[in-house]
C-alpha cells in the first residue's frame, strides 16, 4: 500500500518557472530540437532549421513583363509623334506574350498597345524605350545563393512559393517535439459511452492535445490508465519511449488514488511538487530518463492552466521560437474578486466593450467548470500578495477573444433565463460578427450594472409588492436620472422543481418547513429569490425555518441540477428548467421577463440587430415556446419607456 502523501509547502510560480527552466537546460531539453528534412508543400507552419538559400535565380532568364514586342532599345531612339520610327517583325522586333524569354540581343519590351501594324511585316512606334524597359531581368525576384528565410522562421504560405522559386523541393525544418499525453483515472470512460453513476466522459485529454497541436507540438494520446501505482508507473514508462515529454493528466494531488508523485519518483527526478496558483496548485515537475515528466490536476481549468504555464514555454523552446506576448486590454471590473493571499490567482472574465469602457465581469471560479473557459473573454491574474480587487478597479486582461471580437459583443448582465442562450445562438447564426455575452447575477445585480455603465442590457424580472408592477419601479428607483426601455422578452412559469413522481409529496411553497426537505435557493438579489422571499411572507414563514435556505445557485439550470442530482429536494426555478431535466414542476407565478436598455445603446447596430430577432423572427419565438413554460405574445415589444412616463 502507497503511503498518503500530504502537500509539502507550494513553490511560488516564478520559483518554479525558475527551477523548471534550469533543470531542463541542465538536461538539454531547454534548446531547440534537430532538423529533419521534409518536401515544400508540407512544411507550412513549421520552423526553419537552418538557413534556406536560393539554388537557382528567379527568373531565371530576362522575360517579357507585358504582351508587346521585344525591340533593341538603340533602335527606338528619335521615335516621336511627328516623326514615327518603322521596324521589321523578325529582325528588329520580335512579338513576345507576357513571361517569354527575351529574344537574343534585344533588351527592351514595347506594350502592344503602343505598337501600330504596318503590314504584315512591319509596325510603327511613336516614342523610345529606355533599355529594360517592361523587362523582368534574370535574378530580379531572388537571386541564386541569396538568403530566402533564416533559421528559426515560422513558415508562410507565401514563403512556400518563396522556396520552391529558389530551385528548392525539400528543406529542413525543426522536428515537432513529441508530447505523450496519458490519461488516468479508474473512473474515465470513452466519450460516446453513457457513463454510469461514479464514472465520468473522459475529455481531458482531447483538450490538452489540441493545445499542444496549436503550440507546435506533436501529441499523442495514449490509452486511460487505471488508478495502480503499477499502471501509471508503466503507463509513464511506454509514454515516453516514443515522445520527447510526458504530460501525465489527473492523479497528481495527494488523494488516496493519486499515484503521479510515486510513479514519477521511482522512475526519475521530481524537483517541483505543488505550485501557489489556484487554480492548479497540485502539479508536479520531474525529469525521467532525461525527458520533462509534468503530473497535472485532472479538473479541466486546471489542466490547461497548468500546461500552458509549464509546457507551452516547453514547446516554444524547443522549436527555438519565444512565446507569443499574449494579447491584453486594460478593463474596468464590474465585480470585487477577493483571493487568498500566497497563491496567485488566475479568474476567467467575460469581457465587452459598453460605450467608452472596456468592462471585465469575473465568471464562475471552480476549476472543474469547463463551461465557464468556454465563455470566457479573458484571463485577470491576481498577485499572490493580493487579497483580492475591488469592482471599479482597472485591471489587465489577458484576452482569450480577438478586440474585434469584444467590440461587436452584446453585454448582459442580470438574471438567469434559459432563453438567453437560444438568443446567443441565434444572433451568432443570423449576425456571425455579432456575439452575445450573459453574465448571471440576479436581477438588482443586472439593474446596478448598468447604473455602473457595465452592460448593454439587464434581463430583469422583479415584482414589485406594493404596486403589483413588474420592473419599471426598480427602473424609477435605481436609475432615475438615466432614460431606459424595458423590452419584453417573455412571460415564464415559477414555480418549485421537484424530482421526477415528487416522492415527497410537495404540494406548495408551505411545505419547505418541513424537517425531511432540503432546499436549493438562488442568489441574493436575483428576481426568483425576491419571489421565493415574498411568496413566503406572505405565508407567514420565516426563512430560518427552511433547511438549505442559505446555498444558492446562480441559474435556474443549477437549481434544477441540484434537485435531479440529489443534493436537494426542492428549488424554486422555471418550467423550462424543470422540463429539461426531467423533473416535476409545481406552479407558484406567471411573471414578466424583461431587457432593461439604457436608450443611448437603443439605436446601435448591435442591439438593433438583437431587437430584430425578438420582433420578427418565428423560428426564434418557436424554439422558445418548445421549451415549455413560454408566453411569448409581447415578445420585442417596449413595456416601459422612461421618456414616455411622465
Amino acid at each position: 500500500m502507497v503511503k498518503r502523501e500530504v502537500y509539502p509547502k507550494s513553490t511560488p510560480l516564478s520559483e518554479a518557472l525558475a527551477k523548471w527552466t534550469e533543470v531542463l537546460t541542465r538536461h538539454g531539453v531547454w534548446q531547440p530540437l534537430p532538423g529533419e528534412v521534409i518536401p515544400v508543400d508540407d512544411a507550412l507552419r513549421r520552423i526553419t532549421a537552418q538557413a534556406v538559400t536560393a539554388r537557382l535565380s528567379s527568373p531565371s532568364y530576362h522575360a517579357a513583363a507585358m504582351d508587346g514586342v521585344a525591340v533593341r532599345f538603340v533602335d527606338t531612339v528619335g521615335a516621336s509623334e511627328t516623326r514615327p520610327k518603322r521596324l521589321r517583325i523578325g529582325r528588329e522586333a520580335v512579338y513576345v506574350d507576357t513571361g517569354d524569354p527575351l529574344p537574343d540581343g534585344m533588351d527592351a519590351v514595347i506594350m502592344i498597345e503602343e505598337v501600330d501594324c504596318c503590314g504584315r511585316d512591319e509596325i510603327e512606334i511613336i516614342a523610345p524605350v529606355t533599355p529594360y524597359k517592361h523587362v523582368r531581368t534574370m535574378g530580379e525576384d531572388l537571386v541564386a545563393t541569396e538568403l530566402i528565410l533564416p533559421e528559426n522562421h515560422e513558415i508562410r504560405p507565401v514563403d512556400l512559393g518563396a522556396i520552391l522559386a529558389g530551385g528548392l523541393t525539400e528543406l529542413q525544418v525543426r522536428r515537432l517535439p513529441v508530447v505523450g499525453v496519458l490519461p488516468t483515472g479508474s473512473e474515465l470512460v470513452q466519450p460516446g459511452c453513457t457513463p454510469k453513476q461514479g464514472q465520468i466522459i473522459e475529455f481531458n485529454s482531447r483538450i490538452l492535445c489540441g493545445l499542444i497541436q496549436e503550440w507546435g507540438g506533436r501529441a499523442v494520446r495514449h490509452d486511460v490508465v487505471p488508478d495502480t501505482l503499477e499502471a501509471v508507473r508503466a503507463g509513464i514508462q511506454a509514454a515516453l519511449e516514443s515522445a520527447d515529454m510526458v504530460v501525465v493528466n489527473a492523479g497528481s494531488s495527494a488523494g488516496r488514488e493519486d499515484f503521479t508523485i510515486h510513479a514519477m519518483r521511482e522512475l526519475g527526478e521530481v524537483f517541483v511538487q505543488g505550485v501557489s496558483i489556484k487554480p492548479g496548485k497540485p502539479v508536479i515537475l520531474g525529469v525521467v530518463d532525461h525527458k520533462p515528466v509534468v503530473g497535472i490536476p485532472g479538473y479541466p481549468i486546471s489542466a490547461v492552466l497548468t500546461l500552458s504555464l509549464f509546457v507551452k514555454p516547453l514547446l516554444f523552446a524547443c522549436q527555438g521560437r519565444p512565446v507569443p506576448e499574449p494579447q491584453t486590454v486594460p478593463a474596468v471590473l464590474s465585480r470585487q474578486i477577493s483571493s487568498a493571499v500566497g497563491q496567485e490567482e488566475f479568474v476567467r472574465v467575460t469581457v465587452g466593450v459598453v460605450g467608452p469602457r472596456t468592462v471585465a465581469t469575473p465568471v464562475s471560479r471552480g476549476a472543474g467548470k469547463l463551461m465557464s473557459l468556454v465563455r470566457a473573454g479573458g484571463i485577470v491574474r491576481i498577485p499572490a500578495l493580493s487579497e483580492g480587487i475591488a469592482a471599479g478597479e482597472e485591471v489587465r486582461v489577458e484576452l482569450l477573444r480577438s478586440t474585434s471580437e469584444l467590440a461587436e459583443t452584446v453585454v448582459c448582465i442580470g438574471s438567469h433565463d434559459n432563453t438567453l442562450d437560444i438568443l446567443a445562438n441565434v444572433l451568432k447564426k443570423r449576425h456571425p460578427r455579432l456575439s452575445f455575452s450573459s453574465s448571471h447575477v440576479g436581477s438588482l445585480g443586472g439593474l446596478l450594472a448598468i447604473k455602473r455603465g457595465e452592460a448593454h442590457l439587464a434581463g430583469t424580472h422583479l415584482l414589485d409588492e406594493e404596486s403589483g408592477e413588474y420592473n419599471a419601479p426598480f427602473l424609477r428607483r435605481l436609475l432615475p436620472d438615466r432614460p431606459m426601455v424595458l423590452v419584453n422578452l417573455v412571460y415564464r412559469e415559477q414555480g418549485l422543481l421537484v424530482p421526477r413522481g415528487n416522492p415527497k409529496g410537495i404540494k406548495g411553497l408551505q411545505d419547505l418547513a418541513r424537517d425531511d426537505l432540503v432546499f436549493i435557493n438562488r442568489q441574493k438579489g436575483s428576481g426568483t429569490r425576491l419571489l421565493t422571499e415574498g411568496s413566503l411572507r406572505k405565508l407567514g414563514f420565516l426563512p430560518e425555518a427552511i433547511r438549505g435556505y442559505e446555498r444558492e445557485e446562480y441559474t435556474h439550470m443549477g437549481v434544477a441540477s441540484a434537485v435531479a442530482g440529489g443534493t436537494a429536494d426542492a428549488g424554486v426555478g422555471i418550467l423550462a428548467a424543470a422540463r429539461a431535466l426531467s423533473l416535476d414542476f409545481i406552479p407558484v407565478a406567471r411573471e414578466r421577463f424583461d431587457f432593461a436598455i439604457p436608450s443611448d445603446f437603443l439605436e446601435t447596430e448591435a442591439m438593433q440587430r438583437l431587437l430584430g430577432i425578438l420582433r420578427d423572427d418565428p423560428e426564434f419565438k418557436e424554439m422558445i415556446l418548445a421549451l415549455g413554460g413560454y408566453d411569448v405574445s409581447e415578445m420585442g415589444a417596449v413595456v416601459y419607456d422612461a421618456s414616455l412616463s411622465g
